[in-house]
C-alpha cells in the first residue's frame, strides 16, 4: 500500500524568529519513503539539520518577518495492515528492564505520577499485568474524556484531563502514558499520522494524531487511547516523554498560525 502523507503550515511573524521544526518522518520509516520528505519552506531560508535526545530529526532556521510557510510531501510504503495486537505481551519487572526504558517510568512534564500513582493503582491495581492491564487504561481514559477540538488548551497535564474529563488526543496520550507508568509500565509519548484508511466515511478532516508506545515482553508496542481501535497506516514522527519533547514547531517569538492542513490518504498503486 501506498499512503500520501505531508503538511504545510503557514504562519505570520512579527519579527524574525529562530524555529525548530519536527515534521518529518521518523528514521524508523525511512526505508519505506518512495522520495525524501524535505522540509521546504517559503520564502526559502537555510535550514540546520540535527538529531534531538530521541533520535527524533529536527530542522532549525530563522524564519522572517511577515508570511511563512512550512511543507513536507512523500509516498510512504505501508504494509497495510492493522496495528497489531500481542495479548501474550507481559508485563516486565522494574529490575528486568533495559536501561533505555527507565526514562519512560518517570513523571514529566505532562504526566504527573506522583499526583495520579494512588488513582492508578485503585483504579487498575487488581487487573492482569501485562497487554491486559493497558488495555484496561485505555478503555478506562477513553471513556472518561470527552473528545473535542474546542477543548484544546497546551497547558492541560494527565491530571487535567482526568479532572476535567475533556481534551483532545494528547490528553488521552498524557492521561494513559501516567497510569502506565504509575503501574511500572514504561510508556512514551508518539506523534505522527493516522489516516481513516479501511474505516466507513465521514472521515474526519486530516491532522496530525498522538498514541503511545509501551514496553511489555521486550518491545514497544502501539496503543492509541484516543481512537482505542487498532489504524491502518499509522507513521511516527517523533517520539518523547510528552508532547513536552516533541512540539511539531517550537517558535521562539510572536507569531499567528493562519493555515494548517494535513494529508494522509490512500495513493493510487504504481501503474505496471
Amino acid at each position: 500500500m501506498r499512503i500520501h502523507v505531508g503538511c504545510e503550515m503557514t504562519y505570520d511573524f512579527a519579527h524574525d524568529t529562530p524555529v525548530v521544526a519536527m515534521l518529518n518522518v521518523h528514521a524508523s520509516r525511512f526505508s519505506d519513503l518512495e522520495k525524501p520528505d524535505y522540509l521546504l519552506t517559503v520564502p526559502a531560508v537555510p535550514l540546520e539539520g540535527y538529531r534531538d535526545t530521541f533520535g527524533n530529526w529536527c530542522n532549525r532556521f530563522v524564519a522572517p518577518t511577515g508570511r511563512f510557510t512550512l511543507r513536507t510531501d512523500t509516498i510512504v510504503r505501508d504494509h497495510g495492515n492493522w496495528d497489531m495486537t500481542d495479548t501474550a505481551a507481559r508485563q516486565e519487572a522494574v529490575q528486568s528492564l533495559p536501561a533505555e526504558t527507565l526514562l519512560y517510568l518517570l513523571g514529566s512534564r505532562y504526566c504527573e505520577t506522583d499526583r495520579l500513582s494512588q488513582t492508578a493503582w485503585d483504579l487498575f491495581g487488581t487487573t492482569e499485568p501485562g497487554w491486559a492491564r493497558v488495555q484496561a487504561i485505555c478503555d478506562y481514559v477513553h471513556d472518561r474524556i470527552g473528545f473535542g477540538y474546542e477543548h484544546s488548551r497546551s497547558t492541560r497535564t494527565a491530571l487535567d484531563a482526568f479532572e476535567e474529563r475533556r481534551g483532545v488526543c494528547r490528553d488521552y496520550a498524557h492521561l494513559a502514558i501516567a497510569f502506565c507508568r504509575c503501574l511500572n509500565i514504561p510508556a512514551r509519548y508518539c506523534t505522527g499520522y493516522i489516516s481513516d484508511i479501511g474505516l466507513p466515511p465521514p472521515h474526519s478532516p486530516g491532522d496530525f494524531a498522538a498514541w503511545m508506545e509501551v514496553y511489555l515482553g521486550g518491545r514497544w508496542h502501539t496503543f492509541d487511547p484516543r481512537n482505542n481501535s487498532p489504524r491502518i497506516g499509522r507513521i511516527l514522527i517523533a517520539y518523547g516523554r510528552d508532547a513536552a519533547d516533541v512540539p511539531l514547531t517550537l517558535t521562539f517569538g510572536p507569531n499567528t498560525l493562519v493555515n494548517f492542513t494535513v494529508t494522509t490518504q490512500e495513493a493510487q498503486p504504481i501503474a505496471t
